[in-house]
């Protein structure tokens, strides 16, 4: 299926004003997906993967949530803009980067159910969409670093994980341990490292990265539409 991108400007419920990069699918969409960056902005790697949703006939919705701090912000996966990336995340307010989520989630809703998925900082923004707010139909997440901590947290929709079990930034056994306490969440793991799902990093394992992605398409083709 055919695509069209598009950039809109999108406004919190606190007045915050931001960026989001849209890729449209040709026809009435089957819902809405919203697309939740790493610590690297809204890159080439991160707009690809709303291209790869509009692809399979979802309107897709990518928040520029570095905008709260620094806007236009485009980071490579080198070491430098690693160190840049994990500054600006320090600077961003988990709160607010939900509100700009929220913004995108009734955005989408006009293309039906909305789901969302996040990569690394997104992961862990995804889960705290899933639990706090309103609107989704359901959730994944990819290597999401800090949802190990919150095992306390109950999702209020569906949510599949994604992590492997090369990850030197996010212990495999609390991984276990958060999912032993969250037997509704329908987790995965893959023998491959952190980012395995970026084709932009060294880490980037192919075969990983094709059945988390068939997974993830039947998750939100269960869920959403």
């Amino acid at each position: 299926m055919s695509t069209s991108v598009d950039h809109v400007q999108l406004t919190a419920d606190d007045g915050h004003a931001f960026d989001a990069y849209v890729a449209r699918p040709t026809g009435k969409p089957r819902g809405a997906i919203v697309v939740v960056q790493e610590i690297f902005g809204v890159n080439s790697h991160i707009r690809s993967v709303a291209d790869g949703y509009a692809a399979d006939g979802y309107l897709a919705i990518a928040p520029a949530l570095f905008d709260r701090v620094e806007r236009g912000i485009e980071l490579t996966y080198e070491a430098d803009d690693r160190a840049r990336g994990i500054a600006l995340m320090g600077k961003v307010d988990k709160g607010d980067a939900l509100k700009d989520i929220a913004a995108c989630i009734a955005y989408g809703a006009s293309a039906g159910k909305v789901g969302v998925v996040g990569y690394c900082w997104g992961g862990v923004l995804s889960w705290l969409a899933a639990v706090r707010l309103d609107g989704l139909s359901a959730a994944v997440t990819y290597y999401g670093g800090g949802m190990q901590n919150m095992a306390d947290l109950k999702a209020r929709v569906p949510v599949m994980s994604h992590f492997g079990e090369q990850d030197a930034h996010i212990p495999v056994d609390a991984v276990r341990a958060f999912l032993a306490a969250q037997p509704e969440v329908d987790g995965y793991f893959y023998d491959a490292d952190h980012g395995f799902n970026c084709d932009q990093r060294p880490s980037y394992d192919a075969p990983s990265a094709a059945v988390a992605r068939q997974r993830s398409l039947e998750w939100f083709g269960r869920y959403v539409g």
